[in-house]
C-alpha cells in the first residue's frame, strides 16, 4: 500500500511539476532572469506550494505518528552549517546555469527534454561524489 500511495503521490508532483512550467528549463531560466526577459509566473507557483505544504504540515504534524510509517522523519538540525551552505550554492548554481533542479529534472527525463540525457547523469554523479566526501571527511 505504501509502494503505491507513493507511486501516486510522485506522478501528481510529477504532473504539477510539468503543468506549472517547472519542468521547462526556458521557463525557470527565464524567471531568474529578473534584469530581462523576467517571467514572473513561477512565482506564483512556489507561492501556492508553500501554502499548501504549510497547511499541510499544520495538520499532519498533530498526528501522533505517519499513517504509513512508525514515526515522522524530520530533520534534526536546524543550524546553518558549512555543509549547508555549500549545497545551497551548488543548488543555486545548477539551476540557474541550467534551468533544472532534481524534481523537475527527473519529470522532464520523461518527457525527454533536451539537455536532461546530461544533466540527470551528471546530477546523480554529484550526489554520489558528495555523498563520498562527506563520508571520508567524517561530516
Amino acid at each position: 500500500m505504501s509502494i503505491l500511495l507513493n507511486l501516486v503521490a510522485g506522478l501528481i508532483f510529477g504532473l504539477g511539476l510539468v503543468i506549472s512550467g517547472m519542468a521547462n528549463p526556458a521557463k525557470v531560466l527565464n524567471f531568474l532572469d529578473v534584469a530581462g526577459n523576467w517571467d514572473p509566473s513561477l512565482a506564483f507557483v512556489m507561492l501556492g506550494a508553500i501554502a499548501v505544504t504549510a497547511t499541510g504540515f499544520r495538520f499532519v504534524l498533530r498526528r501522533p505518528k505517519p499513517l504509513l510509517d512508525q514515526r515522522f522523519h524530520l530533520p534534526g538540525q536546524s543550524s546553518i552549517d558549512r555543509p549547508l551552505v555549500i549545497g545551497s550554492a551548488i543548488f543555486g548554481l545548477g539551476w540557474g546555469l541550467f534551468g533544472f533542479c532534481p524534481g523537475p529534472a527527473i519529470t522532464s527525463l520523461g518527457l525527454a527534454a533536451t539537455g536532461t540525457l546530461v544533466f540527470v547523469p551528471m546530477m546523480l554523479i554529484g550526489i554520489v561524489a558528495a555523498a563520498l566526501i562527506r563520508k571520508r571527511l567524517g561530516s
